[in-house]
């Protein structure tokens, strides 16, 4: 089959352009505005990308057009279509559907489906779960909103214990073998999957995730978001219960119990086995700190976990991917063991460089720059404090701008001088809003500045940097480079100094 991916370049998309091209189907697709990850990765695999939603694709004839959320009936200011192709695909009666409904009758039929949803966290915890089973040797299939540095890869099909259909992963990357207590195989083929709460397509207004119909759920919080579709946390909430309708009763939903809008879904109707996670009474506890802790099950100590991450959040992450591991026959200390080894998602705290303040100094007065994906006021304020927690009193520059639908329509405005509270300075990129940034962070006074250009927010933050900072970058996009200008333009300021400072 050929298929032609309209809004290609999304993370979704482009995991299901991967899993489509690795079952063997020819795969084409187009996009505007692409950048990397996901576009190195549709090169790589040779996927043919086309800039634009012109009507001169209607002449690749493929047998079905899988049209992503991206793509709209909007119209330009003179009335000409945003999205022409999408508009001769309806003039032409040409077969069409949505990414989520073509993978749920192309990929998840047959599977046990192991969805992760939630307003933050998804891609971490899903990537979490999938290590770990990959660790227990069941070799699941996978489609996360990231790219799990464990893989290296945002997708594949997987198989199960006996067979694969997804080529192994590098040596480097592949998962190390465990104790003889893995899991009995489970009856069917094993796959996690990302499982969003955003609508399917202009023309299927459900969330994304009731396509899916899992075995097991993982409601790891819930929060208001995507304000440009849901009008209140009821909405969601409601979309949150749909996707809990669709859990058999032998299945698991696995809740954060620390939610109060998640249990409120729960009480309008639950019909599967439920384990909770996060507070003291939960079924899954964890006690100690978030770099290393015990982790509970029913009181009692059933693992421990010593890894690299750091953050209440990944705590709670990792207890969420636990509790799913378990009701697929994976046991907590297999769990825990696996995410030992477990390297984040790219865009998680991930560093980008340490520069030298000056190559003469010691090797602690460096500036580091990091990239988080972080764009919701909760998950800019969980980042925060998940640094502050490694970093200890070194002074944090929170470096971040307001591009998710939510945040540019400014409704979670009033939240950001509190999700900003732990960093020492905060440097806002305000171009495009319709909204004041700088009233919006006048609660933080002189730790805040605001620009409208991402070069104006590098110099601002260029003018107050220091030896030791921690410069963290955060946006759910490209950020305009900022992250390359930065590094750049902080080794610019030490030429003259001896030695020349290096970047990791």
């Amino acid at each position: 089959m050929h298929i032609h991916i309209l809004g290609i370049c999304g993370t979704f998309m482009g995991g299901l352009a991967a899993l489509a091209r690795e079952a063997g189907h020819r795969v084409t697709g187009c996009d505007t505005g692409v950048y990397p990850p996901m576009s190195d990765q549709l090169c790589a695999m040779g996927i043919e990308l086309i800039e634009g939603y012109g009507v001169d694709q209607m002449a690749l004839r493929p047998d079905l057009y899988v049209v992503g959320n991206v793509v709209s009936r909007a119209q330009l200011p003179d009335g000409t279509p945003r999205y022409p192709l999408m508009e001769a695909i309806l003039d032409a009666g040409a077969p069409y559907t949505s990414g989520p409904q073509w993978l749920a009758e192309h990929v998840l039929q047959g599977r046990h489906v192991l969805a992760v949803a939630g307003t933050h966290g998804k891609t971490t915890t899903t990537s979490m779960l999938t290590w770990i089973l990959e660790c227990a040797g069941l070799q699941p299939g996978f489609l996360v909103g990231g790219v799990p540095l464990n893989f290296g890869v945002s997708a594949r099909l997987g198989g199960g214990p006996a067979q694969s259909s997804a080529p192994c992963p590098p040596p480097a990357l592949r998962a190390p073998p465990l104790p003889a207590q893995s899991p009995v195989p489970p009856r069917h083929p094993l796959f996690v999957i990302e499982a969003d709460e955003y609508d399917t397509a202009f023309f299927d207004k459900r969330s994304k995730f009731v396509h899916y119909r899992p075995r097991t759920a993982v409601l790891n919080n819930l929060e208001f978001d995507h304000a440009d579709i849901f009008d209140n946390l009821a909405a969601i909430e409601r979309q949150f219960h749909h996707l809990v309708r669709t859990v058999p009763r032998s299945g698991r939903i696995v809740t954060n119990s620390l939610e109060e809008s998640l249990t409120r879904v729960l009480h309008q109707g639950c019909w599967s086995e439920v384990r909770t996670f996060g507070s003291a009474v939960s079924d899954f506890t964890a006690v100690g700190e978030p770099h290393a802790f015990d982790v509970l099950q029913s009181g009692a100590v059933v693992a421990r976990v010593e890894w690299s991450l750091g953050g209440v959040h990944n705590q709670l992450n990792a207890l969420a991917a636990i509790a799913a591991a378990e009701h697929v026959g994976v046991a907590p200390t297999i769990a825990a063991q696996a995410l030992s080894q477990f390297e984040n998602v790219k865009r998680r705290m991930e560093v980008r460089a340490r520069v030298p303040w000056n190559p003469s100094t010691p090797s602690s007065a460096v500036v580091t720059v990091y990239d988080d994906f972080a764009h919701h006021p909760t998950a800019i304020r969980t980042t925060i404090n998940g640094l502050r927690r490694q970093v200890g009193a070194a002074r944090i520059l929170a470096v971040f701008e307001p591009r998710s639908n939510t945040m540019k329509l400014g409704a979670v405005k009033s939240q950001l001088p509190w999700s900003l509270e732990e960093a020492d300075l905060a440097f806002c990129h305000s171009g495009g809003l319709d909204w004041d940034a700088a009233e919006a962070l006048s609660p933080m006074g002189q730790r805040a500045r605001v620009a409208d250009s991402v070069d104006a927010v590098v110099a601002q933050v260029l003018e107050q940097v220091q030896a030791g900072d921690h410069i963290l970058c955060m946006s759910n996009g490209g950020f305009g480079g900022i992250h390359l200008k930065l590094v750049n333009a902080l080794e610019q300021r030490q030429k003259s100094a001896p030695g020349r400072p290096k970047r990791i």
